[in-house]
């Protein structure tokens, strides 16, 4: 097989690095596969300057092609711009290239597989497939009459009848496809895999990194590892922190690992009352994540609610054997928690959910099992495997 692997992120964005990248792998050690050509798109500073590929792994199956929305403009021209023509060079590649189908990750991936689909009729599969426009419509990032949100919508819909198969994260999305009459054959629910030996504990890194942060060994720490704002709580989250930090006491520690200005962080958590003793705010590669979450005792979930999705920094946390504070209704993790433990739930539209949830959490992190009962959820429900089976029953 020759496959054409579609990213919707750039290359050196943090999505492509924890998702794209271990299913690359994946399909590489297929025997079955002779070669793949990733795609990412490109844009901003590494449009002018596209990276190379670097891969933390041996690779001698893979070549990358990335395509490049130029800077500057509107960006509703831009995105315009960009779905007339990337069909046309995504056609052009998978031509060369000799490709047999186009892997797309993500449905706005999935709308550009579609359009090409629509030009030359080669077979597409979509991962991490979800109703992605109307998320952005409900966040308020579009509006119902944007032109973003109604191509992206009827995209969808035809990515629901036209490609080989979908495969969402979330079981709850698998049901609502079925109900659609989607034909069960072409869904398989794979939630974002995460590596299970690289966000492993290390009780060495625990020590080394509490101390370069100033944490002692005996403070309550909680990350949070994301963006504000958006699909994630912002000005909610940091009136959360406020109410863990009261909660726990003087010896909780908060820790953020953000690509978000520092100073602005720092600036609403002054505004909630969080002293800058108590927080430490650090950009991290991702490769140094697992080092991070290796230092803390539990982790922050923030999505707003939204019950399709399958948050990598949920799994992320999970392999790391920290019980996660997550928002009720955030795909199947919710749901988990509630039935199997791994953190405590909560609803910011029902009073005194979160002083509960924190009891919840409590109770959890006394308990001595606490880090190895929450990894086996990592193990369940995050590992690789369930995108290595999808693959085996698609291809």
């Amino acid at each position: 097989m020759r496959i054409l692997f579609l990213g919707y992120w750039g290359f050196e964005d943090p999505l492509t690095t924890a998702t794209v990248l271990p299913h690359l792998r994946l399909l590489q050690d297929r025997a079955d596969v002779e070669a793949i050509q990733l795609v990412t798109i490109e844009r901003e500073e590494s449009a002018l300057r596209p990276p190379a590929l670097k891969l933390s792994f041996t690779t001698n199956k893979i070549t990358f092609a990335p395509l490049l929305s130029p800077p500057g403009g509107n960006v509703l021209i831009n995105k315009t711009a960009d779905f007339l023509r990337f069909p046309r060079v995504l056609a052009a590649q998978a031509k060369a290239f000799g490709a047999d189908f186009i892997l797309a990750r993500g449905a706005p991936a999935g709308s550009l597989a579609y359009l090409v689909w629509q030009r030359i009729g080669i077979p597409f599969y979509v991962e991490s497939f979800e109703p992605h426009a109307e998320y952005m419509r409900q966040v308020g990032v579009w509006s119902r009459f944007d032109p973003r949100y109604l191509f992206q919508q009827y995209w969808e819909n035809r990515q629901k009848r036209h490609a080989q198969a979908l495969l969402p994260v979330a079981e709850n999305y698998r049901q609502q496809l079925l109900r659609e009459g989607v034909s069960p054959k072409r869904v398989i629910t794979v939630p974002c895999s995460v590596n299970l030996v690289d966000f492993a504990f290390d009780p060495k890194e625990r020590g080394q990194t509490r101390a370069r942060l100033g944490f002692a060994p005996d403070a309550l720490v909680g990350v949070y590892a994301g963006k504000f704002g958006g699909i994630y709580y912002d000005d909610e989250a940091f009136v959360l922190f406020r109410k863990t930090a009261d909660f726990f006491g003087p010896s909780f520690r908060l820790l953020v690992l953000s690509p978000q200005p520092a100073a602005e962080i720092l600036l609403k958590l002054a505004a909630v009352g969080i002293e800058p003793a108590q927080v430490k705010v650090v950009f991290a590669p991702f490769s140094e994540v697992p080092r991070y979450l290796s230092a803390a005792d539990f982790g922050f979930g923030l999505h707003r609610p939204t019950p399709y999705v399958s948050p990598i920094k949920v799994g992320e946390y999970w392999a790391n054997g920290l019980p996660v504070l997550l928002t009720a209704g955030v795909g199947d993790d919710s749901a988990i928690i509630e039935r199997e433990g791994g953190g405590a739930v909560f609803n910011l539209e029902q009073p005194g959910s979160v002083p509960i949830a924190l009891l919840t959490l409590q109770a959890l992190l006394e308990a001595s099992d606490c880090r190895a009962n929450t990894y086996q959820l990592a193990v369940r429900y995050r590992s690789i495997e369930r995108a290595r089976e999808a693959y085996a029953a698609l291809f």
